[in-house]
């Protein structure tokens, strides 16, 4: 058998199984709960009062049926397997929290207005860029490539000029190679070739790969790391500036093409409202262009201002991570309606935590653990799915829970309010007719009396 076939074959098996069998403890489960607590189920429930209790209880159920999710072990251990664990923790989490919010976290007084999942990607950021300079092996190759992309005035490409008899240019890799080389050697002062040409070696051996990019760089620099990133202009602050001016409207057109398209799914909003529907477009693309833009440029030029600000031996690998924590905090500007895109970024951070710490031997992985996390997931999903379904934000996604427990397409939420809206209804039509009738017999008593 073809190895690939084969693996798809299990793949399949994994999911179908999963729900098929999460479908069938659900169900089995339900009518023996149901059974154990009529009147016939009493001799049992006095004999075993700890077993009747747990088999009575409400979550019951769906605990039973999350354990249908050790059925992911058909699944090869593989990228994928890793991933959908990593997405269900931060799902269940994430629901966990909209029902504690909806209980009464904040107290009377709500949530603060600065508080939200926007404070996740400082942390995030912080993580993946120092990952990205000294563990590149463990960071999204993907994420990677959408920064060093989204970089201008930073990542110095080969110019149209020089002829290729001269060597040959630093890649993108080398550049940030180097930058792990230099806060190892605690970010070292640049000679300039071009005022000390005497000077046989003015890189360290380590670092002759970027020796192409620093030996034009400008005199004035005073960093190694400011002669690597922006090597023509001595000035780091107009170096930034520069850099906003290049990024801003490359990536107001890339999320103008993204929303705009996902805009026209929704063509009957955009019908009905076309004046508020386009202002809240425009608004959405403007703070999501103006997050990208500042996380990117902020965490490159932090480097620079670290290098500037700090003695050499303070925190010299650690000031990536710093870095990277400044430029998630403009996040606050597209705090509202990004809670995707910022769990997005907190689970490319939670994998890439976990192979570097995996690779450097901080821990150990389990056999099975994403299994066991998935299982985990699949659980807390279904307790708060069962005691809050309005915590599980998104029609489609209660709708999925429905189908995973085999109540269907529905959506527990919209029924609900439908019975209540109907039964207020029903009552308020109970009222008025009866209240119609008081009001006939009134009238008709005063028209005896007066007959």
């Amino acid at each position: 058998m073809n190895p690939t076939r084969g693996t798809h074959l299990r793949i399949s098996a994994s999911f179908s199984l999963i729900l098929l069998f999460h479908r069938l403890l659900h169900r089995w489960l339900t009518q023996l709960r149901a059974s154990l607590l009529q009147d016939t189920g009493t001799a049992f429930r006095n004999r075993n009062p700890r077993v009747s209790r747990a088999l009575t209880s409400r979550f019951t159920p769906v605990l039973g049926a999350a354990l249908s999710g050790f059925l992911l072990c058909l699944c090869p251990k593989s990228q994928l397997r890793m991933t959908v664990a990593i997405y269900a923790f931060t799902r269940a989490l994430e629901f966990a929290y909209n029902a504690a919010e909806e209980k009464g976290l904040w107290g009377k007084r709500g949530k603060p207005d600065w508080f939200g999942s926007w404070m996740i990607m400082p942390f995030a950021y912080g993580q993946l860029l120092h990952a990205f300079v000294f563990d590149r092996d463990c960071f999204p190759s993907d994420f990677g490539a959408t920064i060093v992309k989204r970089s201008p005035e930073y990542i110095q490409q080969r110019p149209l000029g020089i002829p290729s008899t001269l060597g040959k240019w630093p890649s993108t890799f080398d550049i940030v190679d180097g930058l792990a080389e230099l806060s190892r050697l605690h970010w070292p002062h640049f000679t300039s070739p071009i005022l000390f040409p005497t000077v046989k070696q003015p890189l360290p051996p380590s670092l002759s790969a970027i020796s192409p990019i620093t030996s034009s760089a400008h005199p004035l620099i005073q960093h190694t790391s400011c002669a690597l990133l922006h090597p023509h202009e001595p000035s780091c602050t107009r170096t930034y500036l520069k850099y906003f001016l290049a990024a801003f409207p490359s990536n107001a057109r890339l999320f103008t093409l993204i929303y705009g398209l996902f805009a026209l799914l929704s063509y009957k909003t955009l019908l009905a409202a076309p004046k508020q529907t386009l202002n809240r477009l425009a608004a959405r693309i403007l703070r999501m262009s103006l997050f990208v833009t500042g996380a990117i440029g902020t965490s490159w030029a932090s480097i620079c201002l670290f290098a500037n600000q700090l003695p050499r031996t303070l925190l010299p690998t650690q000031r990536l991570f710093l870095g990277g924590f400044l430029g998630g905090l403009w996040a606050y500007v597209a705090r509202r309606g990004e809670r995707a895109n910022f769990l997005y970024a907190a689970r490319l951070s939670i994998e890439s935590s976990w192979k570097v710490g995996v690779a450097r031997g901080w821990w150990r992985g389990v056999e099975g653990g994403d299994v066991l996390v998935f299982v985990a997931s699949l659980a807390l999903l279904d307790v708060v799915y069962e005691a809050r379904p309005r915590a599980v934000r998104g029609a489609a996604l209660r709708k999925a829970c429905g189908v995973l427990r085999g109540e269907g397409w529905v959506d527990r939420v919209v029924g609900v309010e439908g019975v209540a809206r109907k039964t207020g209804e029903e009552k308020e039509a109970n009222e008025d007719g009866a209240g119609a009738g008081r009001a006939v017999d009134v009238d008709g008593d005063l028209r005896t009396k007066q007959e």
